[in-house]
């Protein structure tokens, strides 16, 4: 437990971390892979290049500031991002490593206003928080299939939409998967020609089906300055026959039991957990709408899954393309949902962003809505 002292000087703190947020967090990140450069083998440098993982821890630190007195409140962040730690592999070992760094940032950062009472305020919270990590992240640990990374064989690979190929591994063991359940994802690690490090990416499973192996979607990161190196990696090199590492399924972005109709909303690649939700759901017989919003028709992932749900009375299907009728807006969802469905949307970040505004703006109540952005986690889950 923290005292009252500790507690009202981490939260004095805020609005130094609301200005000073992410230059703390971006020192804390150069620092420590200057210290220790072997955790280049966990981060994602392209994030890194982008600013996002910066902009994300910054978040979450302001976050345990904010709700110092009452952490509970930020259990439902802080499970989101164990089960992705479990499947990056981050270790007890690691969290000392994070600690120190990040208390080095803030003195870097403030100079002569990080007072000891401040440092040893934030030294004594991190230490709390940490634990909260590790303890969940023990229990994750020990309910995964599997331990580390294991060889997967490639059986199958499959265009899907414009920069869209979905890819189908078994275990090169040959061990008998056990289920997966619809909104979970698997973690792969590449190691592409010429770069120094380990790269490991989070992707989406397609199916809970997986008598002939776990299929996930890659779409291909073509945007910008900063191309997506594991995506291209993927799309390029990886041949049906070749072996990839991945880890044991993880995430918490599931369907929940509920009496009400389901909505589907997704964003380009981010229809791929929805598929398997919609697989799972549709098989119970739930009454479903699947809105889908894409650029143009040949950015649709699963066009022969969608057609085959066609003749299927509990399954309606609503694509928005961007290109000649503009973005999904309040008015089109109102023309669409009734306001009682429970929702479950997945995409970019900004789409995400803007699909929980508006539909916050029709009425639909908070817990109604449930969503997994694509990349590092952002403001819209705070």
């Amino acid at each position: 437990m923290l005292s009252q002292e500790t507690r009202d000087i981490v939260k004095a703190t805020v609005p130094v971390l609301e200005q000073h947020g992410t230059e703390i967090t971006s020192v804390f990140y150069a620092h420590m892979f200057e210290e220790h450069p072997e955790l280049l083998n966990i981060f994602n440098k392209t994030n890194q290049k982008l600013g996002r993982q910066q902009t994300a821890l910054a978040q979450t630190v302001l976050a345990a500031a904010k709700h110092i007195d009452h952490l509970e409140a930020i259990i439902p962040n802080v499970n989101q991002i164990a089960h992705k730690h479990r499947a990056l592999e981050i270790k007890p070992e690691h969290y000392p490593i994070v600690g120190e760094n990040l208390i080095y940032a803030i003195r870097k950062v403030l100079g002569e206003a990080a007072t000891p009472e401040i440092i040893n305020a934030w030294t004594e919270a991190y230490g709390v928080i940490a634990d909260v990590f590790i303890q969940m992240e023990k229990a994750l640990y020990d309910e995964a299939e599997w331990q580390g990374f294991k060889p997967f064989k490639v059986v199958r690979i499959k265009e899907e939409a414009t920069h869209i190929k979905s890819f189908t591994v078994q275990p090169a063991d040959n061990v008998q998967l056990k289920p997966v359940t619809a909104g979970q994802y698997i973690t792969v690690k590449v190691h592409p020609e010429g770069d120094p490090n380990d790269m490991l990416r989070h992707y989406s499973i397609c199916h809970t089906d997986i008598t002939k192996g776990i299929e996930f979607a890659v779409k291909r990161d073509v945007h910008g300055e900063v191309k997506g190196a594991v995506s291209n990696y993927l799309h390029d090199t990886l041949k049906e026959g070749d072996e990839i590492l991945v880890s044991a399924p993880a995430g918490e972005f599931t369907v929940k039991a509920t009496d009400r109709p389901l909505a589907f909303i997704s964003g380009g690649v981010g229809m791929t957990p929805l598929m398997a939700m919609l697989h799972e759901q549709a098989a119970k017989g739930k009454d479903i709408k699947f809105i889908h919003s894409a650029y143009n028709c040949a950015e649709v992932p699963f066009k022969d899954e969608i057609t085959a749900f066609h003749n299927q009375e509990n399954v309606q299907f609503y694509f928005n393309y961007s290109e000649s009728a503009g973005r999904l807006t309040k008015e089109k969802l109102e023309g669409i949902l009734t306001g009682e469905e429970e929702i479950y949307m997945c995409g970019s970040v900004s789409f995400m962003e803007v699909m929980l505004k508006t539909l916050t703006a029709m009425g639909i109540a908070r817990e109604q809505i449930h969503f997994e952005p694509f990349g590092p986690k952002m403001s819209i889950t705070m």
